[in-house]
């Protein structure tokens, strides 16, 4: 049942999350956190972070994660399976289709209004992030903010976005600096 379960909670991952790894991020949290309850919030930002780091997408990655910390090696292979089933089909169906009907201006045209959905399903998932970065688990309030959290953030994405740095060495340098201020001042 659980192996049940997990295809299909990866499948429906697999086969709604248009637009890549980051628009999968509510898909995937709905199905982990709140639909099954496999992960709390603080372990699916990790798993995010891991999946993130890791070669290869973000969905793929997360299903690999989350089943084989909820059903070990057989549970990682279904979620995987799962999660890429869909793309396979429909990369292939689309594929066969974009190369017989490209010139359509109909088809030009339905693509082009995928776009803003996409784009409001990463930003979903990016201040479901900064709320989690910003306040914890605690309720939005300005007595609960993590100003050390909120300011690596800031900091974080205005190296990455105007000074295009490598993202690689702004995480690494986030993480030490989280991890100094922690020893040098306990309880942050």
């Amino acid at each position: 049942m659980l192996y049940f379960e997990l295809f299909l909670s990866f499948l429906q991952i697999g086969l709604f999350s248009i637009g890549g790894g980051y628009a999968a991020i509510p898909l995937i949290q709905s199905q982990v956190v709140e639909n099954h309850a496999w992960l709390t919030m603080a372990e699916f930002t990790d798993l995010v972070t891991i999946a993130e780091m890791t070669p290869g997408p973000i969905a793929v990655n997360s299903a690999t994660f989350v089943g084989i910390r909820i059903a070990g090696l057989g549970g990682a292979i279904v979620a995987t399976f799962a999660c890429i089933l869909p793309s396979l089909v429909i990369v292939s169906l689309l594929a066969f289709v974009y190369y017989r009907y490209k010139q359509l201006s109909g088809l030009q045209c339905v693509l082009a209004s995928l776009r803003p959905a996409v784009v409001a399903l990463i930003a979903s998932a990016g201040l479901s992030m900064l709320q989690l970065v910003a306040f914890g688990d605690e309720a939005i309030q300005l007595a609960n903010v993590d100003w050390v959290g909120l300011a690596l953030f800031l900091a974080a994405f205005v190296v990455l976005r105007w000074k295009k740095c490598n993202p690689i060495p702004v995480m690494a340098a986030c993480g030490v600096i989280q991890l100094g201020l922690g020893l040098i001042f306990p309880g942050i």
